[in-house]
């Protein structure tokens, strides 16, 4: 039986947000209906209201999530209802090319949940990432739930579901930073941030940040900078160069997502390093660059994807650092709000005044 519960609804292009009755149906065949205990208001939410995602409004906004399982389709086995979850936006499909290969973190083929949840009129509504966690209850594909240690709040649990997830990655695996390396990180937001936590976690011995704010800056010392780079002041490429023995850094993470930026982190990089680009770009930039550049320089130039994360294998290690204090999760979470303050917390992203708001729903 469908039920009915409030949600986030993004109507049309660059319109406040707003709260309304959302229909969730019952779970069917490989799917599962979720309560939703926190969801962080992370900056791709944004971009789906100002229709920088797609037009397919109107949006049933957040993804980054955690929650308890509800409700089961009737051929889900590999979850039980109660569990404690983490939503994820890539549910691999165990059968693509990439899974097939043993490279299940690129699947070219993850999915959601078959039903649309819809307005109360039978409008029906674009989850957000395919989750819509803006609501008490959202549905979702099975394969988008990660079972994890329930003595992780939710507020902090969730945060894995998108932007610290995308950062921690960013190093750890698309980047391959390990003991020693030396690491410079552009752009110190909550993906930035989360780059340099993973940085230093992996045992970087030198972390570059660099930003053009210096609250920001102070952040990113925080999580683990041993340097900070204000780039409106200093040249940023300069900078790192000098931090790093003159040489440039062995893995340069872009997370800003701008040509003007990746430019300093593909010149701020060692000989033979790694650029990671974890900024998302918008579909109008380009980048011209000389050819030879690339060819005598060597090295990698790598995108990440999700941090390039197996939410099977991911999540619940990172919880578990996070539980042991190895890992401060909770130093991202800015603020919790209520789901009426969603329109807000936008606003006081857009002024870089929080890492992440963080809804919390009523348990």
């Amino acid at each position: 039986m469908s039920v009915q519960v409030q949600g986030v609804v993004a109507r049309s292009k660059g319109a406040p947000v707003s709260l309304e009755t959302i229909v969730v149906p019952d779970p069917g065949p490989g799917e599962a209906r979720v309560r939703v205990l926190a969801c962080g208001v992370c900056h791709t939410d944004l971009h789906y209201r100002e229709g920088g995602i797609n037009d397919e409004f109107p949006f049933l906004l957040g993804h980054e999530a955690a929650g308890i399982v509800e409700s089961l389709g009737p051929d889900v086995t590999d979850l039980a209802v109660g569990d404690y979850v983490i939503l994820n936006w890539r549910a691999v499909c165990g059968t693509c090319r990439a899974c097939l290969r043993g490279r299940p973190w690129y699947c070219f083929s993850t999915h959601n949940a078959t039903q649309r949840m819809t307005l109360l009129d039978g409008t029906e509504l674009s989850p957000a990432l395919g989750i819509g966690a803006f609501a008490d209850m959202t549905l979702v594909a099975s394969g988008q739930c990660t079972k994890v240690d329930p003595a992780a709040p939710p507020e902090v649990a969730g945060l894995l579901g998108c932007g610290v997830m995308a950062g921690l990655g960013a190093a750890i695996n698309t980047g391959g930073v390990t003991r020693g390396d030396t690491v410079a990180v552009i752009g110190c937001g909550g993906v930035g941030d989360a780059a340099i936590a993973g940085a230093r976690l992996a045992g970087a011995r030198t972390i570059v940040a660099v930003d053009i704010d210096d609250r920001k800056l102070e952040k990113a010392a925080h999580f683990g900078a041993t340097h900070t780079v204000n780039s409106r002041r200093t040249d940023a490429v300069e900078a790192i160069r000098e931090a790093t023995g003159g040489f440039g850094a062995d893995v340069v993470i872009e997370a800003i997502g701008r040509p003007e930026t990746y430019e300093q982190a593909f010149f701020a990089r060692d000989l033979a390093g790694t650029v990671v680009l974890v900024g998302v770009p918008t579909p109008d930039m380009t980048l011209e660059m000389p050819l030879l550049e690339f060819f005598g320089r060597g090295g990698a130039l790598k995108s990440s994807w999700y941090g390039d994360c197996l939410p099977s294998r991911d999540f619940p290690m990172l919880i578990d650092l996070y539980l042991q204090g190895r890992l401060p999760l909770q130093d991202f979470v800015s603020e919790t709000i209520g789901i009426a303050d969603v329109e807000a917390a936008f606003e006081k992203m857009h002024h870089g005044e929080v890492l992440r708001s963080v809804v919390v729903f009523d348990a």
